[in-house]
């Protein structure tokens, strides 16, 4: 059979996301014989040495990239960054109590899901403002006795981001879904790093955990062994069939990054993406509102408002004809959210930068 002409919108879709072209393409040309194996990596074992090549590379080079230190564990689970919510309470409050920083809807989310475990701290909580702030460190009142405090590195819905890593007494705790990769990360700052897969990492299906190994002394006896960090350590990520196609796509997107330069890289060409938009909001004269405060807006979930629903409504649906899907902010707070993670091109940025100019001078 022919192979037919494909047409690929720009996708400022919040999750699943972009994936470089070149590893979907890479994907398509293996899927029926993975490096000569005679079978797809959907059909290997997951203990057999042709996936566990696979696994062991795909660690590996995330390693690389991230300049994990040695006394750290990279785990990879199924759940998503959702699962991990209770994950990371379940094994490390020893059911005492945390700290939580809540700057957006996920932060409030993790805070409320780890209740069912320890009891919380909710030492930050931008609610009143509406989320579009993050507090320096600094000015916290952390609880000594606390296991962890916990924050989320970039808030997916309000588009709000901590641009450094903190420094902390405390151990600290982060969910990077959504702008690990981004950005260099000293991991050494944490106890913990967690995040889905399907942003900045490859697919859904799987989350990605790097552990300071000091830490899986925490877990209490009896856990349940698919909620123990220590049976993954102990397996290699393996204690059942892991999600071997997911963790096989990541391991294609470590290396695309790696590639382009890593992620020093990647935050010069982030900067520049996000600029454009950025411009485009602030250029307009107040047509488009940015949501987040200047100091603290995300990179990778670029979000704005216009003066009326019936505006916002209009602008998606015209975006759509100039191939810009995936534009509408989460039905929770609305507006418009453009998701420009790692491997979305950079010319999108410039289309929907165009678009919104034409659209503010046509309705303004």
């Amino acid at each position: 059979m022919a192979t037919q002409p494909y047409h690929r919108v720009f996708n400022f879709s919040a999750g699943p996301s972009t994936l470089p072209v070149e590893v979907l393409e890479q994907i398509r040309d293996e899927m029926l014989n993975w490096n000569g194996s005679g079978m797809s990596v959907l059909e290997m074992s997951h203990r057999g040495k042709v996936y566990e090549g696979i696994h062991a590379e795909t660690q590996a080079t995330l390693r690389e990239i991230m300049e994990i230190p040695d006394n750290y564990k990279v785990l990879f689970i199924q759940g998503g960054a959702t699962l991990q919510n209770v994950m990371v309470p379940m094994n490390l409050i020893y059911g005492g109590d945390a700290d939580y920083i809540v700057t957006g809807t996920w932060g409030a989310k993790t805070a409320k899901e780890a209740t069912t475990v320890g009891r919380i701290n909710r030492i930050y909580d931008d609610k009143a403002n509406g989320y579009r702030s993050v507090p320096n460190f600094d000015e916290l009142d952390l609880t000594p006795r606390a296991a962890y405090v916990h924050f989320v590195t970039n808030e997916t819905i309000q588009g709000v981001e901590f641009k450094t890593d903190p420094v902390c007494s405390n151990i600290l705790v982060g969910d990077v879904s959504s702008n690990v990769l981004s950005r260099p990360i000293d991991v050494s700052k944490y106890g913990l790093l967690y995040g889905g897969a399907q942003k900045n990492q490859g697919g859904s299906g799987v989350a990605t955990v790097i552990i300071r190994d000091d830490l899986l002394a925490r877990t209490p006896e009896g856990l349940s062994p698919m909620l123990d960090y220590r049976e993954y350590a102990n397996n290699d990520s393996m204690p059942n069939t892991p999600p071997t196609f997911a963790i096989y796509v990541c391991g294609l997107v470590y290396k695309w990054v790696k590639g382009m330069g890593g992620t020093t890289a990647m935050q010069a060409r982030n900067e520049a993406k996000a600029k454009l938009i950025y411009d485009a909001v602030d250029n307009s004269n107040g047509f488009y509102k940015g949501h987040a405060d200047l100091n603290c807006r995300s990179l990778m979930n670029i979000t704005f408002n216009l003066g009326s629903e019936d505006l916002t409504n209009a602008f998606a649906k015209e975006a759509t004809t100039h191939g810009l899907d995936g534009l509408k902010g989460h039905r929770s707070v609305g507006g418009i959210r453009a998701s420009v993670y790692n491997a979305f091109p950079p010319e999108g940025c410039q289309v929907l930068a165009d678009f919104m100019a034409d659209f503010a001078k046509r309705n303004g």
